[in-house]
């Protein structure tokens, strides 16, 4: 198992068990105790874990939004079958952009073994997934946001529109029909609208958790998006509602 790999497995296991300790962590992952404290040590100066007597938890997240790490755990049965669900949008030859987020980065799995397939992304755990496919890759240059596992960029450092996406899957962290999607980064924000502006068809990957918020900044109106895929748990009064608008509402059922 490389580095990265047992440090988001720390990860994994911390969002579960919430706290560890070390002869547990060596324990379950197999590894020496120096091993351990080196990806401890690494995890600790990126600000995800902390540690306390004798073992390590998550490290408190200050924001109204919860950790990358938290989310790429959370709802995991709803965001895979939204990535299914998705993934059946995708044809072989198409250039497509994945988003940076938790239930985006499901479709990573779903679309690595398509033929001449093209992926434009700002996810670091998307890259990751796909560098040992056959999929063209493009990552998109900027800085870097560790908590976020992601790479914001701005026009005087990365062209974008020398891109030709068809399809855009974008994630957020609120909807709402009189508002559209939004979230809580404006850096993030920025990515997401240019992505939006340059596809053809753009469709939003959102757990039923995400309905009804309107959070810090606005991303895009409902008339900018072509479908929003959620899963089964969704409110049933939003149905009704999405009919008015231009924008499919998709459930991914069992």
């Amino acid at each position: 198992m490389f580095p990265l790999e047992r440090q988001q497995k720390i990860i994994e296991l911390l969002t579960i068990r919430k706290v560890m300790k070390i002869t547990e962590l060596t324990d379950e992952l197999k590894i020496s105790v120096d091993t351990l404290r080196r990806d401890l040590n690494i995890l600790t100066d990126q600000g995800r874990i902390e540690k306390i007597y004798g073992g390590v938890k998550l490290a408190e997240s200050r924001f109204g939004e919860s950790s990358m790490d938290e989310r790429m755990v959370s709802h995991l049965e709803e965001k895979d079958r939204i990535a299914r669900k998705c993934s059946e949008f995708v044809a072989e030859g198409d250039c497509i952009y994945i988003d940076s987020g938790s239930t985006t980065y499901q479709i990573a799995k779903y679309v690595k073994h398509r033929k001449k397939l093209t992926v434009v992304t700002n996810s670091l755990p998307v890259a990751m997934e796909l560098m040992d496919s056959d999929v063209e890759l493009i990552m998109i240059g900027g800085k870097i946001r560790r908590e976020e596992q992601s790479v914001v960029a701005y026009e005087y450092i990365f062209n974008f529109h020398e891109l030709n996406v068809q399809k855009a899957f974008i994630c957020c962290s609120g909807i709402t029909i009189e508002r559209g999607i939004s979230d809580y980064n404006l850096e993030e924000a920025i990515t997401r609208k240019k992505m939006i502006e340059l596809s053809k068809e753009v469709y939003v990957m959102a757990d039923s958790t995400k309905f009804g918020k309107d959070v810090t900044v606005s991303i895009a109106s409902l008339d900018k998006i072509d479908c929003i895929v959620t899963d089964s748990n969704v409110n049933r009064s939003f149905i009704p509602k999405f009919k008015k608008t231009g924008t499919e509402l998709v459930i991914a059922e069992m």
